[in-house]
């Protein structure tokens, strides 16, 4: 990836942020929204996001890194225990059901984990699928393979932001669009 200086405002309720426009291919640039550590547009985001929670869900699932915090803190908005989708098998995890998927923001294929102390949260449960940016829509897919190989089914699919054709993403509440740029 390469960075040329050039930022894209978003908004998140009442937070403005710039973020990085990043060249992830030749001649395809995003802007990279990273909410670690950034508490404000993390609990502002969950507060927005509860509000959309569907009445279905039983469960949160959030694939680490970038959306643990949204999913922990909507997690404690709602009520709803949260389960963490691990990207590296620790040696404790055991009985884990797992899946492969390919990122855009690394590009290479990742294993997505859940660890089986985490089963029971999910079978026969309706989950709330939760990340931070859906770009390609893999993870989500990962995500939902998860839950069907774990019992569950999927009540509703929530990122802070999509990327791309929006209407490529109409089942998923999100709080706003992020452009891919090709200039």
């Amino acid at each position: 990836m390469s960075y040329d200086g050039r930022t894209y405002r978003v908004t998140v309720g009442t937070c403005e942020r710039d973020l990085p426009i990043f060249e992830v291919a030749p001649g395809v640039k995003i802007a990279i929204f990273n909410m670690l550590g950034d508490t404000e547009v993390v609990e502002t985001a969950a507060r927005l996001l509860s509000r959309e929670v569907p009445e279905t869900a039983e469960v949160v699932l959030a694939p680490e890194v970038k959306a643990v915090p949204l999913g922990h803190a909507l997690s404690v908005a709602t009520g709803l225990p949260l389960v963490v989708v691990r990207k590296l098998r620790k040696p404790y995890m055991v009985d884990c059901l797992e899946t492969e998927v390919v990122s855009i923001t690394t590009g290479e294929p990742q294993t997505l984990y859940i660890d089986g102390k985490d089963l029971a949260l999910i079978k026969g449960k309706q989950a709330l699928l939760v990340d931070d940016v859906v770009s390609t829509g893999s993870t989500l897919d990962g995500l939902r393979s998860l839950v069907k190989d774990g019992g569950g089914q999927v009540a509703g699919e929530m990122a802070v932001f999509t990327e791309g054709d929006p209407g490529s993403w109409e089942q998923i509440t999100a709080l706003g669009n992020l452009p891919i740029f090709t200039d």
